[in-house]
């Protein structure tokens, strides 16, 4: 599913109007339809209930004054604030203005603060308040009456709706620009928008409804729109049951070069996840003396000991060794818990070096970033087929900004750095993204609170390396992937709760995840 700016949405809606041939007065209508649909459906609003519509004088107004009315015809109270002078309605709006006020609807001006003061007592005096007072294109802070008819909105203790989106918030960023209403539930129109989805602007949205207002689909096939939220929809073809006539050969072998004394957990636990997400083979080489610590925790692992330095982490010694071990394998796994003592450090820049036009998958994590980060002239030349899975702090360390500004600035920073670099990057945190080579951007809708504890990482990066062999879409697989591992959270999360959370939790519950992919969301396991 696409997520838009708001010029995106009104070059789509443009092209609907003047290109396709609908009306914006059917859009309208459209709009409003979806919106009464959830306030009848969900919330129960039927004959003799109260709701009240708080309108502005552009198209969300419009949108608004479309629910009043076929509320209205429903038997409901539904009066409207009509935020301006009815004078000030301009196009599609003043049309529903003018249908809503011949069929009774009592609309009223509230021209001023005083005239606000007056009647918003009427906030007090229904169970569920309309917003449609501002919608996406709004770029500067409410202030004056508006701010006041928000924080009145606010404080009204009515259960609020907003069409599109909740006004003061701007639709474009997720900052929070001023003063705007805190709503329980959110009816986009189309597509969702940046400030649905992301923290702090997100936390004003509330339950959000993504809404069919007719808008031809085919518009949002534009390869400029490149932002997306991952819909559950899109994976369910590449987790379903597999063809009789395969093998372990089928599904790849993966290498995972990682771990060093007091970090076998997280090579052990990338190895594991790896097999469960449906490595046909998985070979963990570690230093020698780390290896019966990894090997003992699963017996399906493959290991292999590898010359190591006196802080028993992997001497560069070991190079041809792996180089040797690569041979005939699908794809390799480089970093977790590898430390970087300067000869693993060594290790890695010269296995990257060989590897440089090497067409094998290779997944760089934990450590293996570090030692990147050291020297970042390497990211110019690293193997075709990379995948790199910073979070914010490593992401620091590989682009020399805060992590401030990295959080601040990620959907821009994220495609830039894949670009420039021909990577695909996985940038690890809540709303995970995950961008091509090619620009797209991909927002990840799973996970939660309870996954920021030690080795999740890890385990997300044996997903990847396994998904990467068996789906010729890198893209795809790294989405996969990601979704895979976040859904595993929130089914363990659900069960056991988030405090309690591990790493190794998300193993445990993958194949509940898995399960719940492949019947596209429906599963006895009764999560939704």
């Amino acid at each position: 599913m696409k997520v838009l700016t708001a010029a995106q949405m009104r070059q789509i809606d443009r092209q609907t109007i003047e290109e396709i041939g609908i009306p914006g007065t059917v859009l309208m209508e459209n709009a409003g339809l979806q919106v009464t649909s959830v306030l009848r459906d969900e919330l129960g609003v039927d004959s003799g209930k109260r709701v009240v519509v708080v309108a502005g004088k552009g198209n969300n107004g419009g949108d608004g004054l479309v629910v009043a009315r076929h509320l209205f015809n429903q038997g409901v109270d539904c009066p409207v604030l009509l935020i301006g002078s009815m004078d000030e309605v301009r196009g599609d709006a003043a049309l529903n203005l003018k249908i809503a006020r011949k069929i009774g609807v009592r609309v009223i001006e509230i021209k001023d603060l005083p005239a606000w003061k007056k009647h918003k007592k009427l906030l007090g005096e229904t169970p569920i308040v309309v917003d449609a007072l501002f919608g996406t294109g709004l770029s500067s802070p409410l202030g004056g009456l508006y701010a006041e008819v928000v924080k009145d909105i606010n404080e009204s203790g009515a259960l609020v709706v907003s069409v599109d989106i909740p006004s003061g918030l701007s639709s474009d960023t997720f900052e929070i620009i001023g003063p705007c209403v805190q709503a329980d539930i959110t009816v986009t129109l189309g597509a969702p928008k940046i400030a649905h989805l992301f923290p702090p602007a997100e936390d004003y949205v509330g339950e959000l409804i993504v809404a069919d207002i007719s808008l031809p689909p085919f518009l949002f096939d534009n390869p400029e729109l490149k932002l997306e939220l991952i819909e559950i929809e899109s994976l369910v073809p590449y987790f379903q049951p597999r063809k009789r006539d395969t093998h372990k050969g089928t599904y790849g072998h993966l290498l995972v070069v990682a771990g060093s004394y007091g970090k076998t957990g997280a090579a052990a636990m990338a190895g594991k996840a790896a097999l469960k997400m449906g490595a046909g083979l998985v070979t963990v080489a570690t230093a020698e003396s780390c290896l019966p610590a990894v090997a003992r925790t699963m017996p399906e692992l493959m290991t292999e000991p590898l010359p190591e330095t006196e802080a028993k982490t992997i001497s560069e010694k070991a190079l041809s060794r792996v180089l040797e071990l690569l041979q005939g394998k699908d794809a390799l796994l480089l970093g977790p818990g590898l430390s970087t003592h300067p000869s693993t450090s060594a290790l890695v820049l010269s296995l990257l070096d060989k590897l440089k036009k090497s067409n094998i998958p290779v997944v760089i994590d934990a450590d293996g970033l570090n030692i990147i980060a050291a020297k970042p002239e390497v990211l110019g030349s690293l193997p075709r087929k990379t995948v790199l899975t910073p979070h914010p702090g490593e992401f620091s360390r590989l682009t020399g900004l805060s992590t401030a500004e990295i959080l601040k600035r990620r959907l821009e920073l994220v495609p830039e750095f894949a670009q420039k670099n021909n990577v695909h990057l996985v940038l690890k945190g809540y709303r995970s993204l995950i961008a091509s080579p090619e620009g797209r951007v991909m927002i990840n809708p799973t996970g939660n609170p309870g996954m920021a504890t030690g080795g999740t990482g890890d385990v997300l990066s044996g997903l990847i390396a396994s998904e990467v062999m068996q789906v010729e879409d890198q893209l795809q697989a790294v989405v996969n992937a990601v979704f895979v591992h976040g859904l595993s959270g929130d089914l363990a999360a659900e069960k056991i709760g988030e405090k309690s959370l591990t790493a190794t939790d998300l193993i445990k519950f993958l194949p509940e995840a898995i399960r719940f992919i492949a019947a596209g969301g429906e599963d006895e396991t009764g999560f939704d």
